[in-house]
């Protein structure tokens, strides 16, 4: 049975518990809600797992709730929200896979850090502290909220059609550009940006990852070589700080492929390889 954005991630991990089937968590990023992995949750699903969409502090039940309300994003951290899903997961009565994308992909591997992962599949995921480069185009979409501090605690940051499709579907023709825009995008909580921006300024930012844990069990990471959020060089950066943990680390890079790369028309070659790997590591 699919997710649904109308079913509380609650709901989800009690049936994941009574379903008995192994349980796999996603994560979304900013300016998305839940709804964003509906497709992939029943693909997993049918391949036999238990979906649970990670809600965020805060999260309303639908896209349009979150645009009548932009409010309710305010103020919400990296560490409030890794809290926040590990919450869920402790809530399980199996050790979860996690895949996320975005500031998912960062939630995800501060997640496995804690070694509460029994795989991860972490997709353009955003920088954190030791993740040097800051490619113009990503410094471009943070600036969406880095540009007024204010939206650092107080706003929430909504994303134009013409922001959004320079950060996520760049790639995309008018047409599924607009749709995208339409279905998934909501305002979002400003803090995570600047707390990602000082990363390697704040010896004790929330955005940090354990990679060295014996326990973080093994990661996959994915990115786009045309994703202007989370460019490879990012991508391939945060594969430096895991590679040397003792448990597999692989990573892949995409052609042809932007931010968007989880909920555009070519979703399901991504969701495909993060499904291979996960079922190599977990029943």
């Amino acid at each position: 049975m699919a997710t649904s954005a109308h079913v509380t991630t609650q709901q989800q991990v009690e049936a994941a518990n009574a379903s008995g089937r192994a349980p796999v968590v996603f994560v979304h990023g900013l300016w998305l809600l839940p709804n964003s992995w509906d497709r992939w949750a029943g693909v997993f699903e049918e391949a036999g797992y238990a979906a649970i969409s990670a809600d965020w502090p805060g999260d309303p039940d639908s896209v349009e709730e979150a645009k009548a309300n932009p409010e309710l994003f305010a103020n919400v951290s990296i560490g409030e929200v890794a809290d926040h899903v590990q919450s869920h997961i402790d809530a399980l009565d199996r050790k979860p896979a996690l895949i996320g994308h975005s500031f998912g992909g960062l939630l995800v591997q501060i997640l496995a850090g804690r070694g509460l992962s029994a795989a991860t599949v972490s997709i353009s995921p955003a920088p954190f502290r030791g993740v040097l480069p800051l490619p113009i185009s990503a410094l471009r979409v943070a600036s969406v909220a880095l540009r007024n501090p204010l939206n650092k605690h107080r706003r929430a940051v909504p994303l134009s059609f013409e922001q959004f499709r320079f950060g996520f579907a760049n790639l995309a023709d008018e047409d599924e550009a607009r749709r995208l825009y339409d279905e998934y995008a909501v305002p979002t909580s400003g803090e995570p940006l600047f707390q990602a921006a000082a990363a390697n300024l704040n010896p004790w930012t929330e955005a940090k990852v354990d990679s060295a844990n014996v326990d973080r069990g093994p990661m996959l990471i994915l990115g786009g070589d045309k994703d202007h959020t989370v460019p490879w060089a990012i991508t391939k950066a945060a594969y430096k700080q895991q590679r040397d943990n003792a448990s597999v680390t692989e990573i892949v890079e995409l052609p042809g492929r932007s931010h968007s790369l989880t909920i555009d028309e070519g979703w399901r070659e991504v969701c495909d390889l993060a499904l291979a790997f996960v079922q190599r590591f977990t029943t």
